[in-house]
């Protein structure tokens, strides 16, 4: 099959003809029809996460449909080839303590496509554990739209509804308006909530008013503004893009007892960032991590997407093919990848 692959942290991926993926005998093999990119594939490029070994083929939001099933998935398993399916990025055991008290999304023993095993920007990919970690589409739900629900709509979902608990007549701000931050905005507009979007960027601020929301200009005095906006501060706020700048903007912006969820990823010197712990105490602040959905909280959301309260397509800037992944995923660091989603389709 064909895959885009990198020898080196850094080095330039390319396409190239690979072995097609054994399947597992508790396991699924699925055909990759979309799959999105994320900037979590950048940072595995890029060497910022310990679990990936080289050679790599990266990519985790996938959606396609089954070719195979293993040995061990029986009859009456539900599942059967043919059927249209994605995958939380989190490949649960089903077996740890996290797993078995219903927190898949932390298993002790997870696995992650694109991360701790070959990913799906490629023609097929391994899905563990089929059980418990596929998820069946909606016939209405196209594959474009599934790939771009992927891990940043399904973590943006659990950040704001479970971990946040964001409620009627609180505001929200949201610090980084990438594909995860406006994902986040899109679920918090549609809840009827003052919803406001932070970001350095044109294009980022635009996108952010025509979802509705109030654009704040991001950068120094962020969290300042977030606050005069909104007379005083707001009850939740989101860290969506992972710096030591936007995540204590995020933590500033609230007002008293408020909840900050951290859904960027912190890596390097930032996974330390320092926290202003005396205004946490003093004004009993909750500081929140977000990682993932598990597969029992997709019915309720790819519901709100075929009804038409979430339009997700509607956050995917551009479609690519398998062979333009390489130059797309360099452009994620440079800043000239475009606003939006970009989802490749196979």
């Amino acid at each position: 099959m064909r895959a885009v692959r990198y020898a080196g942290f850094g080095t330039e991926p390319e396409v190239v003809d690979v072995d097609r993926p054994t399947c597992p005998p508790r396991g699924a093999i699925v055909r990759v029809r979309a799959t999105g990119m994320c900037r979590s594939d950048w940072h595995a490029w890029m060497g910022h996460d310990d679990a990936v070994a080289l050679p790599h083929v990266p990519g985790h939001e996938f959606a396609g449909e089954l070719v195979e099933l293993g040995s061990e998935v029986g009859d009456d398993s539900g599942w059967k080839v043919g059927d249209r399916v994605t995958a939380p990025f989190i490949s649960a055991c089903g077996r740890c303590s996290q797993c078995r008290s219903g927190n898949e999304q932390v298993c002790d023993s997870q696995q992650q496509p694109g991360f701790t095993y070959w990913g799906s920007f490629a023609e097929e990919v391994v899905v563990h554990e089929a059980a418990i970690n596929l998820v069946k589409l909606p016939d209405a739900l196209g594959f474009v739209e599934a790939a771009s629900l992927g891990c940043r709509f399904a973590t943006a979902y659990r950040a704001v509804v479970t971990r946040a608990r964001l409620q009627p007549g609180e505001r929200i701000a949201v610090h980084g308006c990438g594909g995860v931050g406006l994902s986040a905005i899109m679920i918090a507009v549609a809840a009827g909530v003052e919803t406001f979007g932070v970001d350095v960027s044109d294009a980022a601020l635009a996108a952010v008013e025509k979802l509705g929301a109030i654009p704040v200009r991001g950068g120094e005095g962020a969290a300042e503004r977030v606050r005069e906006v909104s007379e005083g501060g707001v009850e939740v706020s989101i860290d969506a893009f992972g710096s030591v700048e936007t995540s204590l903007a995020s933590v500033r912006s609230l007002r008293k007892r408020g909840r900050h969820v951290q859904i960027g990823l912190m890596t390097g010197d930032a996974a330390l960032a320092a926290m202003p712990m005396g205004e946490v105490i003093a004004g009993e602040l909750e500081l929140l991590g977000s990682h993932g959905m598990t597969v029992r909280e997709y019915p309720e959301m790819l519901g709100a997407v075929v009804s038409g309260d979430f339009r997700p397509i509607e956050l995917v800037g551009r479609t690519i093919r398998l062979d333009d992944v390489p130059a797309a995923l360099a452009a994620m660091g440079n800043g000239t990848g475009g606003s939006g989603m970009t989802v490749v389709e196979l």
